[in-house]
């Protein structure tokens, strides 16, 4: 009930006269079904504009970190990811990892979307980066289609490290959904993950035209100096 006030009646139609998001492809979700929708990273605000724009309901997994803030934005933060569906993950890796894991396959046994973002975490220059392996593992384990998703200008409206939002137009574009059914039962096999996450990735890069690089986001972030 909080995740439909949340978007028809509060959040929803103030972002949507704010920023005037467009779609392209949005009869590409399944109208009824469990599937992933894997979307390139360049925002915070990527999760809150992607379930806007789309009919069904669904989940993120998001960095447990949104849920552990203190004070009154901690407090803000925190129910406002829980009232859109996000699902709090620890990606320190190892048994971490495969709770992760785990929990994203309860989303999806249970017939739902389940958004993930197969770079792992926020691109840090607008670059389109190497996909971790999860995704591949939660498809072929859930048997369920993977939708690629490319958001657009999210940057531009959220930068990372700003607070206030700028007031541009954003968009989404969903392609058509890929079936990697003929790997069932391979999903303990590592060159199978990694062939199909490549294949996630390469339909990424085709559809929003980003420039691609084949490293993980995550060691360009901690190359990059850190801010005071």
């Amino acid at each position: 009930m909080f995740y439909w006030l949340m978007k028809y009646v509060m959040i929803g139609p103030i972002v949507k006269a704010l920023f005037r998001p467009w779609i392209v492809g949005r009869s590409n979700v399944p109208q009824n079904g469990a599937a992933i929708l894997a979307s390139n990273h360049l925002s915070v605000s990527d999760s809150i504009f992607l379930p806007l724009l789309i009919d069904r309901p669904m989940s993120f997994l998001a960095k447990s970190d949104y849920f552990t803030g203190r004070g009154i934005k901690g407090w803000m933060t925190k129910n406002f990811m829980k009232a859109t569906g996000q699902i709090p993950i620890d990606r320190s890796g190892g048994k971490a990892s495969e709770a992760s894991l785990n929990t994203g396959l309860q989303v999806l046994g249970r017939g739902d979307l389940l958004g993930i973002y197969p770079e792992g975490t926020r691109s840090p220059d607008g670059k389109l980066y190497r996909g971790r392996t999860g995704i591949a593992r939660m498809a072929l384990e859930a048997k369920v289609p993977v939708i690629p998703v490319i958001m657009v200008d999210t940057d531009v409206a959220m930068p990372i490290g700003q607070s206030i939002p700028n007031v541009v137009r954003v968009g989404i574009v969903i392609g058509e959904p890929l079936d990697f059914s003929r790997y069932a039962g391979m999903e303990n096999d590592r060159y199978i993950l990694r062939s199909v996450t490549d294949e996630i990735m390469v339909a990424l890069q085709r559809l929003g035209e980003q420039r691609y690089d084949d490293v993980y986001a995550s060691s360009v972030k901690n190359r990059m100096p850190q801010r005071s």
